[in-house]
């Protein structure tokens, strides 16, 4: 078994992969009872060798792996990437570049919206993956055979899934595409955990000045009291739950026992004096200072508007082969919906000359949808 289990076997992998133009990387990890994923394995493989990384192992120092990372000489290839850069970030503070990944490409080439990695090594390759390791305790020794040969052929499976992808979105001059999406993957701030802004992951829907001014601080008082724990966050305070103190901004022992959202007895832990000191800081603030509120947009998901740009948009994806959460999001459609200068994604490079400009026309009357031969298609008014 290709198992690295020592710094000095690290370095030499490393090096040695740092000679090849692209390396294929996964990670396994666990994040059920933690704040921060804990990293357990990693792997890697290159055109012709493939290793398996023990990073819980006692002797092994995993800098070399990260000093890879930040070989800006060689291509990171990764499927569904967000949450290994984000163990990287953690861990070392840096981002892998340059990265490729195939679930992005996959979608651009019309393979589905977020299609799992299974499906696609099947759909390029043919084989199917032994899943039956996937979902066993990764931070339990000695890791079994079965497990490592499950790692290797992550990485093995997905060296065939890029290149043919990649090929693909050569010949379809679509590799730039791919290119814009890395720059959101790639971002520092995509990982930063910072509290001060940590409301707006919260689909809690505020209104008003004094209810978004509770709610920052109380999201961002159990985001630092998370990651001082390193617990996950719903283990301090569910989300309901903030949502109800924002609304009713209980200020007493008393008002925040009569919360139902929150346990029985909550208010007598000290976390009950801490979130109404929270309460207080929020009610405190200025009013001006604080972060813009979009109006609501009541019943706007379903006005004809926003459900015939939806039409449009599912008749882009199919004509196009490109999946349709990719070229517009439904928040997309509702901000040009409502203003055909929206600074939105949709409206901006090859997703506006493929659908924007379309959209922006339908609105305006220029472009109508009709129905041919059991397939909807835009027809241009004059």
């Amino acid at each position: 078994m290709n198992l690295i289990t020592t710094t000095a076997d690290l370095a030499a992998a490393c090096e040695r992969m740092s000679r090849h133009s692209f390396v294929t990387v996964d990670t396994e990890f666990l994040r059920e009872t933690t704040y921060y994923p804990l990293l357990c394995v990693a792997q890697m493989a290159t055109a012709d060798e493939a290793v398996v990384i023990d990073a819980l192992a006692e002797a092994l120092d995993l800098a070399p792996f990260f000093e890879l990372m930040a070989n800006e000489g060689v291509l990171k290839v990764f499927h569904a990437a967000r949450q290994d850069i984000e163990i990287v970030w953690h861990q070392a503070k840096l981002i892998p570049r340059p990265i490729f990944d195939t679930q992005v490409a996959a979608m651009v080439l019309g393979y589905g919206e977020s299609i799992s990695y299974e499906q696609l090594v099947q759909r390029i390759t043919g084989d199917v993956i032994d899943k039956s390791s996937r979902f066993t305790d990764w931070s339990r020794r000695p890791l079994s055979a079965a497990q490592v040969s499950y790692a290797m052929s992550d990485v093995t499976h997905l060296r065939e899934v890029f290149l043919s992808l990649s090929a693909d979105l050569q010949r379809r001059g679509r590799s730039e595409w791919v290119g814009e999406e890395m720059e959101v993957l790639t971002s520092p701030d995509t990982y930063r955990a910072d509290p001060e802004i940590a409301w707006e992951r919260l689909k809690t829907r505020v209104r008003k000045p004094k209810e978004l001014s509770v709610l920052i601080e109380v999201a961002a008082w159990r985001e630092r009291e998370a990651q001082s724990r390193d617990v996950p966050r719903g283990r301090v305070l569910k989300d309901e739950a903030i949502g109800d103190i924002a609304i009713h901004a209980p200020t007493t022992m008393e008002k925040l026992a009569s919360l139902r959202s929150l346990p029985r007895g909550f208010e007598r832990s000290k976390w009950g004096a801490e979130i109404i000191e929270a309460v207080k800081r929020g009610l405190a603030r200025n009013p001006a200072e604080l972060p813009r509120l979009d109006k609501p947009r009541q019943g706007l998901n379903g006005s004809a508007t926003v459900e015939l740009l939806k039409v449009l948009l599912r008749m882009t994806s199919e004509q196009h082969g490109v999946a349709a959460k990719v070229i517009a999001t439904v928040e997309d459609l509702e901000r040009i919906a409502l203003d055909d200068r929206a600074d939105v994604p949709a409206l901006h490079g090859w997703r506006r000359e493929m659908f924007g400009e379309q959209a922006i026309a339908l609105k305006r009357g220029r472009l109508a949808l009709a129905v041919e031969k059991g397939r909807v298609v835009a027809v241009e008014r004059r």
